[in-house]
């Protein structure tokens, strides 16, 4: 290692996962060309890695967010592109981060790119990315039926009251409400099945669940007295269907989801309410790659045999943020978008925001992960491709994670003061 070439991340190398960091580099030649890498291991075991190549200005300095990428995993002026193109090292794997005890650990390092000494390490250091922010409590809840995780910002409160639902697949995901807490909200992460005693699988979900969920979440200490829902794919539909049929939702943001109730029958006091939506397996793509194309493949929810499966969205009482990816690749979210938009329109409804983004793919997630070309679907029992063009789905994910956390703060405020959410 070079003893004069020194590897710098500003403000600190230790931050939080949604946070930016610059990336510079001195000490070098003018004019030297050298190649800056990062590397990363998830919990299961997949190594993720990037690189791009950089010419030292006449000082000896390189700054990532001032000078353009001439070659590697992205070219041009890309400030936080080694984190959000690394790739896994196996394909259909999609970045595993739910231990949030120990924080992603990214390693940068810079090597010669010049005939005499290429690839020899100059400098290196290591990025600490935390997923729980300082002072945010993190508590197991199983109660009653309700089994997932509470996170709560330190502070006397109140604080907007969030229930983030990343339900289908099983099990329990908790990077994104961590994430929320640590921005100052308090967040309740449920799951509906595969997790602790609940059952491995189901064939019929129940609105009851999460109305038990909400009203857990407010007797909470802390809590203001409103509760907003975020939701992404399969869950997306389902927070629709509470917005519709629970008095107690006041924001429902909807992350590529469907108009419709999909995959499996919704059930409220132990009575059918919506019958679901599925897939025409017929319009499934593979691909070369093994993965699938479901992009067009989900029954038209539009057509008279399927109405019946459309959430009644015209009924709920509070807002929606509503973030389609023109890319999806699992579903047709744009077009589910629209129907709804049109669907509240008609009714004379101007209670929601929408957005798209051009570029982006199926899993929109808080910023400065790996982009997930694909991966392993549960309901699909094979690999999906979630579509996106990495540069465009970084660049969503910055404004979404934005915007998301703006409008729920907006319309959560515990002063009761309604404004429009703004970017």
């Amino acid at each position: 290692m070079s003893a004069q070439v020194r590897l710098r991340l500003l403000p600190r190398a230790r931050c939080m996962f949604d946070e930016p960091v610059q990336v510079k580099v001195d000490g070098l030649r003018s004019g030297h060309v050298v190649t800056i890498r990062a590397r990363s291991t998830d919990e299961k075991g997949v190594v993720f890695s990037s690189s791009a190549s950089y010419k030292a200005d006449e000082s000896g300095e390189i700054d990532l967010e001032r000078d353009p990428s001439l070659s590697g995993s992205y070219v041009g002026v890309e400030p936080m592109g080694l984190l959000w193109s690394m790739r896994a090292d196996t394909l259909h794997k999609r970045f595993r981060k739910n231990n949030l005890i120990n924080p992603h650990v990214v390693k940068f390092s810079v090597h010669d790119d010049e005939e005499e000494g290429k690839g020899r390490m100059l400098a290196e250091v290591t990025n600490e990315r935390l997923l729980l922010g300082e002072g945010v409590n993190r508590r197991p809840v199983k109660e009653g039926n309700i089994r997932g995780v509470l996170f709560t910002p330190p502070g006397e409160g109140p604080f907007p009251a969030v229930l983030d639902l990343h339900t289908f697949g099983g099990g329990l995901s908790e990077k994104r409400a961590s994430l929320l807490a640590s921005h100052g909200f308090v967040v309740l992460t449920v799951a509906l099945y595969g997790h602790d005693d609940m059952v491995k699988n189901i064939k019929e979900v129940h609105l009851d669940y999460f109305e038990e969920a909400i009203e857990f979440l407010k007797k909470q200490d802390k809590v203001g007295s409103k509760v907003g829902v975020i939701s992404i794919s399969k869950s997306a539909d389902i927070a629709l269907s509470m917005a519709s049929y629970l008095p107690d939702v006041e924001v429902t943001v909807w992350i590529n989801g469907c108009s419709a109730n999909t995959w499996l029958p919704l059930y409220y006091k132990k009575s059918l309410i919506l019958p679901p939506l599925m897939i025409d397996i017929s319009k499934v793509i593979l691909t070369e790659s093994g993965a699938v194309n479901g992009k067009y493949a989900m029954h038209n929810p539009l057509a008279e045999e399927n109405k019946a499966t459309l959430v009644p969205i015209e009924q709920a009482k509070g807002r929606f943020l509503f973030m389609a990816s023109e890319d999806d690749l699992n579903w047709d979210s744009k077009a589910y978008m629209e129907q709804m938009v049109e669907r509240l329109q008609r009714h004379g409804k101007d209670n929601f925001e929408s957005v798209c983004y051009p570029g982006a793919g199926h899993y929109l997630e808080p910023p400065y992960g790996p982009y997930c070309h694909s991966s392993f679907h549960a309901v699909a029992g094979k690999p999906v491709l979630w579509g996106g063009e990495p540069r465009s789905h970084a660049e969503a994910e910055v404004h979404m994670w934005k915007k998301i956390q703006e409008f729920l703060r907006t319309h959560l405020s515990c002063d009761d003061t309604p404004t429009k959410a703004k970017l």
